[in-house]
């Protein structure tokens, strides 16, 4: 119990998963937060991972009470977390002009922006009583500037990014740090699929190593990899004429909403 506590929803697989190798590794306890809870439990288990070193918690951070649900739980059971790790995510395509559509676009901004919010929310206050904690929440490369056929991505990674510069304003001078990593490629899910070229694509275990150094640093923006910082920096100074010319005939995310479309 000695051990720091990270919290890391969206954990029962990618990028998730490869975060939580890498924190028990390096002598943390887990906290596992995802909706299928049972193979957050066959994880642990192949992992011979205790229930003092580590529980999974079932919730889908789209359903706030559920989140905070399994926030209470997690800190009945093992105390209020070190470190918070917002990483649940869907990413689909849409087509605006398909009605039905929407609604998918509200599902994802429920998961990747709402649900950002509240996994952090609810550890908050418990944080600031302490003095101390780190609320990471996990965008992308994708949130800086609009990629066709990824609207409805693309804009929920813009507001999580937006929202967590905001939040760290917020919590400004009470002990607790709010950090943005943004992931360029990464081999998981919810990439396989992908129908275009993915400059610069790393494992989930290679992110996960970066990701460890980055959180620990005191940085309140970090690019993985870097090149896709870069990348990302050049996109954002093109003219929009020139990048709408470089983007056409891109092929647009596939809109099946299968749990390849999930992180």
């Amino acid at each position: 119990m000695n051990r720091p506590l990270v919290l890391i929803t969206g954990a029962s697989s990618g990028i998730g998963q490869a975060l939580a190798l890498r924190y028990y590794r390096a002598g943390y306890r887990l906290a596992l937060l995802a909706r299928r809870k049972e193979l957050m439990d066959d994880w642990l288990a192949l992992h011979h991972i205790s229930t003092v070193q580590g529980r999974a918690f079932a919730a889908d951070v789209s359903n706030i009470p559920s989140v905070f649900q399994a926030a209470a739980d997690c800190i009945s059971f093992m105390g209020v977390p070190d470190i918070v790790i917002a990483n649940a995510g869907i990413s689909i395509g849409i087509d605006t002009a398909v009605p039905s559509d929407l609604d998918v676009m509200n599902h994802i901004l429920a998961t990747n922006v709402t649900g950002l919010a509240a996994t952090f929310s609810p550890f908050i206050q418990p944080m600031r009583a302490r003095g101390t904690g780190k609320l990471v929440g996990i965008a992308s490369v994708a949130g800086i500037r609009g990629i066709p056929g990824h609207g409805a991505y693309c804009c929920s990674k813009a507001a999580a990014i937006s929202y967590c510069e905001s939040l760290r304003g917020e919590l400004r001078g009470t002990g607790i740090h709010v950090q943005t990593l943004c992931p360029g490629y990464v081999a998981t899910p919810l990439t396989s699929n992908n129908r275009y070229p993915m400059p610069f694509l790393i494992s989930a275990d290679t992110f996960a190593n970066k990701a460890f150094v980055a959180i620990a640093s005191t940085a309140s923006y970090w690019v993985i990899p870097w090149q896709m910082g870069i990348v990302a920096k050049l996109l954002r100074l093109l003219p929009n004429w020139l990048f709408d010319q470089a983007f056409a005939g891109r092929p647009r995310k596939q809109r099946t909403s299968d749990d390849s479309h999930r992180r």
